[in-house]
Parts: C-alpha cells; structure tokens; sequence
C-alpha cells in the first residue's frame, strides 16, 4: 500500500516536492494532501498539480504517513502548536527548516516522535535538487529509505551527521543566489559585449551547468578541470588572474561562512 503523503505548506519549495514526486511516479495524487493558507493558492496549485489542498493544517497531519512541514522556518513553532496533538507516534515528520534540530522538534511536540531533517534547495523545482538528510533513532531504515526514495523525484539526497546541517545550507542551500549571481554577471558583460540579453543568460547559464557536470562526472579535482581551460598566455589566464585580484575566492568562502554563522544561530 503507498504511503499517503501531507504537506503543510505549497509555496515554491513545497510545490517543487510535489512535482517532483508525482512526475516521478513515487506517488499518485490521491496519496497527497497539501495545505495552503488563502484560498487562490488553494486553487492555483489544485489545478497545476492535481492534488487535493485544504487550509486546515490538522486534517493534513491526521492524514498523511509522512508529513513534510514545507513552511517558512518562523512559522514552525506556530504549525506544531496547531497539529501536536494530531500528528500520530507512528507518523513520520520530514522538516525543510534550517536551524532546527532534531531535539529542537522533541521540545517543540512535547514528546520523541519519528523526525527527519532535510535541507533541500530551489533547484528541486527543476529536479535537479541536492539535499542533506539526518533522522533521529525512532526513525527505522526502511522508512529513512522510503522517505529518500520519495525525494530522489526531485533532488539527489546525502545522509550527513547532523553537526554539518548547516553547512549543508551555506553551500547548497543558499549558494543557488551565488550562482545566480554570477550568471547574471557574466550575462551582464556579454551584453556589454553587444550580445543580446535572452542568448547572453543562454550562454552563460549553459556554460554553468556544464561546468557543474564537468566535476560531477569526471571526478576530477575543480582545480584541474580549470588549468585544462587556461591555455598558456592565453585569454583564460587572464581572466582567471583578475578574478583572483579582486577577490573572488575571498568573498565566496566568506559569503558561505557568514551564512553557516546565522544558520547556526536560528
């Protein structure tokens, strides 16, 4: 029998979740119940994704399985006021939030209840999502792998310790608006160059993703990869040297580091 699956929240991550566990095939429509607090995103996200949605949180946590708490980190503590009394022992809890640990949920419910953390990020939306994962000790290995089987619709998923969650989200959690930013900059300097605007993202954007393949797939180290493209004397080098002038590597490990602090503060 599938498992029936609850979201409490449909906002841009959540939706992500969905589709990517519908367009997989890891779940029907008739297994999910989301909720979503007005009633145009109720019916927006009804029709894109085919599911049922409610605004009543509780009825979601009474039925689902696996609950994914897809909300805002600042509403958590207001959410699990509402359903603790709802969510069932034998249920499995999957949250999304950043900065909250698993005894943080203990407190939170009032009781030890199966807890999965994850950290996933926006590229889940395009199914090309990466997503640290740790569970507590009620949580047994067959339901940590059902759980992993459901988000590998939408993201490739690592079990970490969960000491390193918040690293997870200094550098694949937030760094998509590094990398977004480094895109438009280079987009920027093509159309400065006299390309147009559309095929300078198209450009800069391919050769991103690429890149990206390039170290996944080759298993080489990031460093030769880039010699391989400095040729001697050549154009690349010297773009290289004024990325390393102005600080490139610097403002990239602090950005990440600034990030990880506030993390760890939440």
């Amino acid at each position: 029998m599938s498992k029936k699956l609850g979201f409490i929240g449909c906002g841009n991550m959540g939706k992500a979740m969905i589709h990517g566990v519908l367009a997989s095939g890891k779940a029907q429509a008739s297994d999910i119940l989301a909720s979503a607090k007005t009633e145009s995103s109720r019916e927006k996200n009804a029709a894109e994704l085919g599911i049922r949605l409610t605004a009543d949180n509780k009825s979601v946590a009474e039925f689902a399985d696996i609950l994914f708490l897809a909300v805002k980190p600042q509403y958590y503590e207001e959410v699990i006021a509402e359903i603790k009394d709802t969510v069932s022992d034998d249920e499995i809890i999957v949250s999304i939030a950043p900065g909250k640990s698993l005894s943080w949920f203990d407190e939170m419910f009032g009781r030890s209840l199966k807890v999965i953390r994850t950290m996933p990020n926006t590229p889940a939306m395009v199914g090309e999502g990466m997503m640290g994962v740790c569970a507590n000790e009620r949580v047994s290995q067959e339901e940590l792998d059902t759980v992993l089987d459901l988000c590998s619709g939408f993201s490739k998923a690592e079990m970490i310790d969960e000491k390193l969650m918040d690293v997870v989200t200094a550098v694949s959690g937030s760094s998509p608006a590094y990398v977004f930013m480094f895109i438009e900059a280079m987009a920027d300097a093509a159309v400065a160059g006299g390309m147009p605007r559309s095929q300078a993202y198209t450009f800069a954007a391919q050769a991103v993703l690429g890149s990206a393949k390039m170290v996944l797939e080759t298993g080489k180290h990031p460093g030769e990869l880039k010699d391989m493209v400095c040729s001697p004397a050549g154009t690349t080098i010297q773009a290289v040297r004024v990325l390393e002038e102005k600080g490139m590597r610097s403002s990239v490990f602090e950005a990440m580091m600034k990030c990880l602090d506030i993390s760890r503060k939440m």
